[in-house]
């Protein structure tokens, strides 16, 4: 094992994979997973620090270019392009998960990758293989810094350099020699830390949008020559040296070629914090198969992993909208009252006296089988005490979006209408489409503007 090169070896696939190695099972996924992206990014419209990183591209330049800013029907250079799609795809908590790399990739793969492809003129096919080329390397990554890492960084900002680097590095059409120098920039700048949950603070949407820029400028660099580290993810001073102390490197190789990691990808039911999902589908499957109303709960224990305490435990009194979503008590507050935790349910009510009683009367317990599981299955289990004295257990064993229990077609649309229906990001008409386009995205020998036409 210590004679392999892993780094290398990643590099390597990500640079020759071509579009006839991929099943067409996993294009369809692809497919599915762009449609889901681009309803997380269109929502993005009108969140604060979206118009704040979206203002500071247009600011800094071209006013005109050739790709696509989504949230404000502008354009710019790919560079900063990417920057605001993917702080805009991430902020509605609605991007998708790879469970066992805890590892949210859309956000930084199709958003350097479409302002790339818009830029190289590059067609559907090449796109979408670039794509998937950027969900393998980013979730074997995540997976390969292991749980040590997550405790304290934001793997979606880490790995998610990464996995920019790849996508844009392969619609580059880079040599595995310069792919290699690509993950080397591109790693010594990956960053992301989850201290911002304790003020509500901004930063994930720097995270993505960081990521997408760092790993796009890393290619682009390697393209012209710019050299990097070349064992940047398991050498003596690389990336899992800083920042991970459970990291193991046989899965950046973990059967290249033959498991596709990006089809084990989950979609986001709920508008919040992916470690919520279980909890809220085990208590919504508690109170529809025992007939029971928000009123009739006095206190709610959810049995979890040491992930969700890690990321959700700071956050007890949520005082803004995007920090409810990691409020435990919150989400599983509003899915008891409403059934669905939704952007306009969050909008609306997470401030709510009602949410806010029974928010407080929640707990979270750590538990051996699901932190055992965790984080190749998220277990979801919930102990509800009624007013009566009565208790209730519920388990949920995949939740909703999971590769087990997946979203169709039609349900993945309807959630992409109902994120840009929230932002007023899109029309109906604009949206249909833009999402028809996308599932004929392998038709496309060009890729094109979604929502607007360049000047």
């Amino acid at each position: 094992m210590g004679t392999i090169h892993y780094s290398k070896v990643l590099a390597d696939f990500a640079a020759t994979l071509k579009p006839a190695d991929i099943p067409e099972d996993v294009m369809r996924r692809g497919e599915d997973l762009l449609v889901d992206w681009f309803g997380s990014a269109v929502a993005g419209k009108g969140a604060t620090p979206v118009e704040i990183l979206t203002r500071f591209a247009e600011q800094m330049g071209p006013t005109n270019g050739p790709s696509e800013i989504l949230v404000h029907r502008s354009s710019s250079s790919p560079y900063l392009a990417a920057m605001s799609n993917a702080a805009a795809s991430h902020v509605v908590e609605q991007d998708d998960l790879h469970n066992s790399s805890v590892f949210h990739p859309a956000t930084v793969v199709f958003s350097p990758a479409l302002a790339c492809a818009q830029a190289l003129g590059r067609s559907g096919t090449e796109f979408l293989t670039a794509a998937i080329v950027g969900y393998e390397v980013g979730i074997r990554v995540g997976e390969f810094l292991g749980r040590s890492h997550y405790k304290t960084f934001h793997t979606t900002g880490t790995a998610g350099s990464l996995a920019s680097a790849a996508a844009v590095g392969h619609l580059l059409k880079l040599s595995p020699e310069h792919m290699l120098h690509a993950f080397g920039s591109a790693g010594t700048q990956s960053a992301g830390l989850w201290e911002f949950l304790r003020d509500a603070a901004d930063s994930k949407q720097l995270h993505t949008a960081h990521a997408a820029g760092t790993g796009l400028m890393a290619a682009y660099l390697a393209r012209d020559g710019f050299t990097g580290a070349q064992h940047i993810l398991e050498g003596k001073q690389g990336l899992a040296a800083g920042m991970s102390s459970d990291a193991d490197p046989s899965y950046l190789v973990d059967r290249l070629g033959t498991r596709w990691a990006s089809a084990e990808t989950s979609f986001k039911y709920h508008a919040s914090c992916r470690h919520t999902h279980p909890a809220a589908d085990a208590l919504l499957y508690t109170m529809q198969s025992n007939h029971i109303q928000a009123h009739d709960i006095d206190r709610i224990v959810t049995h979890v992993h040491q992930g969700a305490i890690d990321v959700l435990g700071p956050v007890t009194h949520p005082t803004t909208v995007h920090q409810s979503k990691f409020s435990m008590g919150t989400v599983l507050a509003i899915i008891a009252h409403y059934q669905f935790a939704g952007l306009q349910e969050f909008a609306d009510h997470f401030s709510d006296p009602e949410i806010c009683a029974l928010r407080d009367r929640v707990t979270m317990k750590l538990d051996p089988e699901i932190d055992a599981a965790y984080p190749k299955r998220w277990i979801g289990k919930v102990t509800v005490t009624l007013k009566d004295g009565r208790q209730l257990h519920g388990r949920v064993d995949e939740p909703k979006g999971d590769p087990g229990n997946t979203l169709t077609r039609t349900e993945i649309t309807d959630k992409a209408l109902r994120l840009a229906a929230f932002s007023g990001g899109a029309t109906p008409l604009e949206m249909t489409n833009a999402i028809d386009a996308l599932w004929n995205i392998r038709n496309q020998t060009k890729v094109g503007f979604l929502l607007s036409t360049p000047t």
